[in-house]
């Protein structure tokens, strides 16, 4: 049977009728083939592996910057709760905060301790609520984001190399002016390049381990000198 199925098929083929079907079948071919190449090229180039979409700085013709719509795809790095830097500070409600980074920065910090170029941290700040469903103790996240904080490293753009901006419910942002106290905190107690990976406890060991730790911070955070009681002679018993 499948002999007999060949032999008919050759002599449709090969019939003056059907000359013109295989010639247009194959060209048909060659155009879908072509055109979903054309579609896979200008995906990979609009999203390169492993990157997603809008993971670096991204401005407006006025130098504003977009707010980074994906943040919360990126890498998380830690979650704070009611800190401050600033002793005087007394608000009447608790507070989370959760930081994340672009990917490939934290696969840079990762291999070499320090950020690259177009790093991008976001700060997420969240009300603490203590009663709801079954929680009876403690503090948890509150789903409405109270504000977006962005520390961005852009070399070319920004003297000090990196500057901040701060969203609330716009999806632009003007950058803060560099009078702000927090450029003077973070030069002056951030642990690496700026940025309180002091704070990152998945970061901070990277840092120690590969010598970035910027002097500031090892100056501030070094060994305590011994005290009396520490140098005193012990019997050997307590040695």
């Amino acid at each position: 049977m499948q002999r007999i199925g060949h032999a008919v098929q050759r002599k449709v083929w090969s019939s003056a009728k059907y000359q013109g079907i295989l010639p247009l079948m194959l060209i048909n071919k060659m155009k879908i083939v072509l055109l979903t190449g054309m579609v896979l090229c200008g995906l990979v180039a609009l999203y390169p592996k492993g990157t997603p979409a809008g993971s670096g700085p991204e401005y407006t013709s006025d130098d504003q910057l977009k707010f980074p719509e994906h943040y919360r795809e990126w890498v998380y790095l830690t979650s704070g709760f009611d800190m401050s830097y600033n002793p005087a500070m007394n608000m009447d409600h608790h507070m989370f905060d959760n930081v994340f980074v672009n990917p490939e920065a934290y696969k840079t910090f990762v291999e070499t301790g320090t950020w690259p170029d177009k790093t991008m941290l976001v700060l997420e700040a969240r009300k603490a609520q203590s009663k709801g469903s079954i929680n009876k103790a403690g503090n948890y996240q509150d789903g409405d984001v109270m504000g977006v904080e962005v520390h961005v490293k852009d070399e070319a753009r920004f003297a000090g190399k990196w500057a901040f901006f701060g969203f609330d419910e716009a999806k632009t942002a003007k950058m803060v002016p560099t009078t702000a106290s927090c450029y003077s905190c973070h030069a002056e107690h951030a642990a690496v390049d700026t940025t309180f990976v002091q704070f990152y406890p998945t970061l901070l060991p990277i840092a120690q381990a590969k010598g970035t730790l910027s002097p500031a911070y090892q100056k501030e955070n070094g060994p305590k000198s011994p005290t009396t009681d520490d140098t005193a002679e012990k019997p050997k018993s307590q040695r």
